[in-house]
């Protein structure tokens, strides 16, 4: 059976943290804008010293933010632009207790061991054995449907293919699936595979193209518009099946973040990009795991959302694990390169993935 790693606290008794100062506090003057030195938030578990000998833990973390002090004690992790005058906001930028600010990088251990100081094939490749990563995330997986929350990021490329597509609607179907985080496309594609059997005008079995096939995604566009929304096409019987199908049917709650190159747009799709993010994040500080296929920008933007650990309702500590499902090295390693240091990488065809994943989850058990 699946068993989550144990988290390591760290140990205050050290001299270093023993002897440490209290954390610092500066008011937000004006709104929207953090004080001067204000400390920068990480994806790892990050103390802050309020009294001498407390710390206290930020539960609900991500990049890129700022701790704010409430007046409960708790520490709220917040981005600049919905700061207001008065609140109270963490400074330092020493990260090791000598501003009163513990960044703890070592609460989990995501490196297996040591290895030789000279080895071969240390890095992530198309060569690199993917085996026991997708053991483990299969028994992730089943641990996670019922203890967790699993969140998948997906570009369009899932819905390019009948078996793919048919494979995540049943994962989805199977419970296996608690949130999305896609674009226009994605939905598009899959709504326009539903009406007319194409994605861009091209049938997502044969891959022959359909006469005029072309205005196939336009006019699945137009059809939802003029439905209202996806939610009342699957409600009224005109949208019966695929992806976006089984997530209307589901209430599994979903988050399509507009961009500049969208037709439509669909009518759920956000245009303000400070909206799109607020909604994404809202399921992102859920995630117990993130699943990101084929869509680099979506999966970079997650990432840096994502922290590292989840603190849960009992008040233990877990990690969150993050796994990046790409064909490009390129794109599995770029999360990486942006702060996503617990990114795992398996570099395969999305569709093949889909379809192999489905298989083991509903046609076979997991093992042990």
């Amino acid at each position: 059976m699946f068993k989550l790693p144990e988290f390591n606290p760290p140990d205050f008794t050290h001299p270093f943290l023993r002897d440490a100062p209290l954390a610092q506090f500066k008011n937000v003057t004006k709104a929207g804008t953090a004080p001067q030195g204000y400390h920068a938030t990480s994806i790892y578990p990050e103390y802050f010293q309020l009294r001498k000998g407390e710390w206290v833990l930020a539960k609900d973390s991500r990049m890129d933010c700022v701790a704010t002090l409430k007046p409960d004690g708790e520490i709220e992790v917040r981005e600049f632009r919905v700061l207001q005058p008065g609140e109270l906001v963490a400074c330092g930028r020493r990260e090791n207790g000598e501003d009163g600010i513990f960044v703890h990088a070592q609460g989990f251990e995501w490196l297996r061991g040591e290895t030789e100081k000279f080895a071969f094939r240390t890095g992530i490749s198309r060569e690199t054995s993917f085996s026991y990563a997708y053991d483990e995330l299969y028994n992730l997986l089943e641990h996670d449907r019922e203890k967790g929350f699993l969140l998948w990021v997906l570009g369009p490329a899932v819905a390019f293919d009948k078996d793919s597509r048919e494979s995540l609607a049943a994962i989805i179907d199977a419970g296996f699936v608690h949130g999305v985080l896609a674009g226009n496309a994605l939905a598009t594609h899959d709504i326009e595979a539903s009406l007319f059997g194409t994605a861009l005008g091209q049938d997502i079995y044969t891959k022959k193209h359909a006469r005029l096939g072309h205005y196939n995604h336009l006019d699945a566009i137009n059809r939802i518009r003029l439905a209202g929304s996806i939610k009342a096409a699957v409600e009224s019987g005109e949208l019966k099946s695929g992806i976006m199908a089984s997530l209307v049917k589901r209430s599994i709650p979903f988050v399509l973040a507009g961009s500049i190159r969208d037709d439509g747009p669909l009518p759920e799709v956000l245009a303000s990009t400070a909206d799109a993010q607020d909604r994404m994040r809202s399921l992102a500080r859920r995630a117990t795991t993130v699943i990101a296929m084929a869509t680099q920008l979506h999966s970079i933007a997650t990432g840096n959302m994502t922290p590292s650990y989840r603190v849960m309702e009992n008040g233990t500590v877990r990690p969150v694990y993050f796994f990046v499902i790409d064909m490009s090295e390129f794109a599995a390693n770029k999360l990486a390169d942006r702060g996503s240091l617990t990114a795992r990488s398996i570099l395969t065809n999305t569709q093949d993935f889909v379809v192999n994943l489905h298989r083991k989850l509903i046609g076979g058990h997991c093992r042990e």
